[in-house]
């Protein structure tokens, strides 16, 4: 049976600098009946990411801006509660777009069924999802770690950046995480394997703990924050380094530019690549990339954590939180409970 409300967080407005709670807006509105080649899924599992700073905002990018009053957009999990679509039956399991809101209605367009036999289902918004695609593809075809070679990671207990470090570590590298508090530190060097790593918020000189981290150099650097950590991890790239920009988060919430080194001397000295990417540039591989995380996290490979917020009215404050690099690992809105 079709409930009668759906509760949604929309855009109220237009964030200047870091987002504030009063930018976003919590309504209810009737949950939509199924049409034909339609079914409804009830939200189980929303995840918050970086990306979605920009879709708040006016400026152009690779991907549609929220409107105002539109409802936030973001990956979920959810279970089908009625359909009238022959794909997806009562009870499936799904992922997809859903936003931020506890039922959403679909046709199936990149809605994909959840396998439960390989992980919990909260995963294909994490390790065995979005994020974890974006670590095996960014690093490997963009980064192409060889055996040997000194992989560096930024945002190293997040989502993204744990995998990475972890797959770094499966194809023979030395693996340097950089990270934001003791605690971080502790857990990618400790329990994910990395072989070192640095808390940029206590290091005096970024720099002076690259060069101690990373004594022959850096051959691979996988950067997810941008700023003056990537500016500091330039002065070490190594001959024909691979530099993979996956995100730029210290950068989202400037009002103003910021005005920093310029990279192209040390790319030119060093004969070095920077490439940004999108994960949708692999989205006919995604099989692949799929099939060999749940085999690295069955195999205990791959570890990973989630910190899960509880109900749909923290996810403004807990995404406040993620700009500011309060959460640690995968961050999750628990939506609805099975």
């Amino acid at each position: 049976m079709t409930p009668a409300v759906n509760h949604r967080v929309v855009l109220a407005a237009r964030p200047v600098g870091f987002p504030r709670e009063s930018d976003f807006r919590i309504e209810e509105a009737p949950a939509q009946e199924p049409a034909d080649g339609q079914f409804l899924v009830r939200v189980l599992y929303l995840s918050l990411d970086p990306y979605m700073r920009g879709r708040m905002s006016a400026v152009k990018s690779y991907a549609a801006n929220v409107e105002l009053g539109e409802v936030m957009v973001g990956g979920a999990v959810g279970r089908v509660v009625a359909s009238r679509n022959e794909r997806f039956a009562v009870g499936d399991a799904v992922v997809g777009h859903f936003g931020w809101q506890e039922y959403a209605t679909s046709d199936g367009a990149g809605v994909e069924k959840i396998d439960e036999s390989l992980a919990p289902i909260s995963t294909a918004v994490g390790v065995l999802g979005m994020p974890g695609l974006t670590a095996y593809f960014g690093l490997l075809e963009i980064g192409r770690p060889r055996p040997g070679e000194t992989v560096v990671v930024s945002a190293a207990a997040g989502a993204v950046g744990a995998v990475v470090g972890q797959i770094a570590k499966i194809k023979g590298c030395r693996v340097v995480g950089i990270a934001g508090s003791p605690e971080k530190v502790a857990y990618v060097r400790d329990q994910l394997g990395f072989d070192a790593a640095i808390d940029y918020r206590a290091a005096p000189d970024m720099s002076q703990a690259l060069a101690e981290a990373c004594p022959r150099g850096v051959d691979v650097y996988f950067d997810n924050v941008g700023g003056e950590t990537l500016d500091a991890v330039l002065r070490h790239i190594n001959m024909r380094a691979r530099i993979a920009i996956c995100g730029m988060i210290s950068e989202y919430n400037l009002e103003k530019p910021a005005v920093g080194p310029r990279p192209g001397w040390f790319l030119l000295v060093n004969r070095a690549r920077m490439e940004g990417f999108l994960v949708f540039e692999f989205r006919d591989r995604y099989r692949e990339g799929l099939a060999a995380l749940a085999a690295w996290v069955r195999e205990g490979h791959i570890k990973y954590k989630e910190d899960i917020v509880e109900g749909l009215a923290a996810a403004p404050r807990a995404f406040i939180g993620l700009m500011q690099g309060k959460n640690f690992g995968k961050l999750l809105v628990r939506v609805g409970k099975e």
